[in-house]
């Protein structure tokens, strides 16, 4: 009778094990939100890989257009004019993978700060989300997490997986992100897939 009961119980752990296993990332995609939402850097930090994320980022996320030229006004200065800059400018696609080490260039920026990662996880473009609603009162604050959008699975495995996201009412404008594991039950965002709509 104990035999049964305690194999009862182990089948019970083990049950349970394999469900938080399972539910890992999306607990992680979760906390990470939570963290962007509330500005955590540290709490971001621990769930972020920056350097992976500014890699994904670099062939997607494009130099603005160069304003047009004043009638008079001379050309963007090359290796002739200004040596230094043209070297600077080669060197910026090998100088941007050893982040922290090197600033993130100008056209990223908005994508790793807190506010932009939270609009990214949502499926928006950064500075483009709307305004957040006010909480809730009462029993509505306990339930509000259970009414926010969850993101759909695209990919599950044991050391990876792929979330799409987009915001209401926009199914074709998708992000994709992606979670690697870095412990049991840690997992880290180090890959963005924007919508085509991203140019800029």
């Amino acid at each position: 009778m104990v035999k049964r009961q305690l194999f009862q119980i182990f089948l019970v752990c083990l049950v349970l094990f394999a469900l938080a296993f399972a539910a890992a990332p999306w607990f992680a995609y979760r906390a990470l939100k939570a963290n962007a939402r509330d500005q955590d850097v540290a709490g971001l930090a621990e769930m972020v890989d920056f350097r992976a994320l500014r890699t994904s980022l670099r062939d997607q996320v494009r130099e603005p257009p160069p304003p047009e030229r004043v009638a008079g006004a001379t050309e963007a200065p090359d290796i002739w004019r200004d040596p230094m800059g043209a070297m600077r400018r080669a060197l910026e696609p090998f100088a941007e993978p050893l982040a922290p080490l090197t600033p993130a260039p100008a056209r990223l920026e908005p994508y790793l700060t807190p506010a932009g990662l939270y609009d990214v996880v949502r499926g928006y473009e950064p500075g483009a989300a709307p305004p957040e609603p006010p909480p809730a009162e009462g029993a509505g604050r306990q339930a509000a997490p259970i009414r926010e959008p969850w993101p759909s699975l695209r990919y599950w495995g044991i050391n990876r997986t792929r979330f799409a996201v987009h915001p209401p009412g926009q199914p074709a404008e998708v992000s994709v992100l992606t979670f690697q594991r870095t412990a049991l039950f840690q997992w880290k965002l180090v890959h963005v897939r924007l919508p085509e709509r991203v140019d800029a």
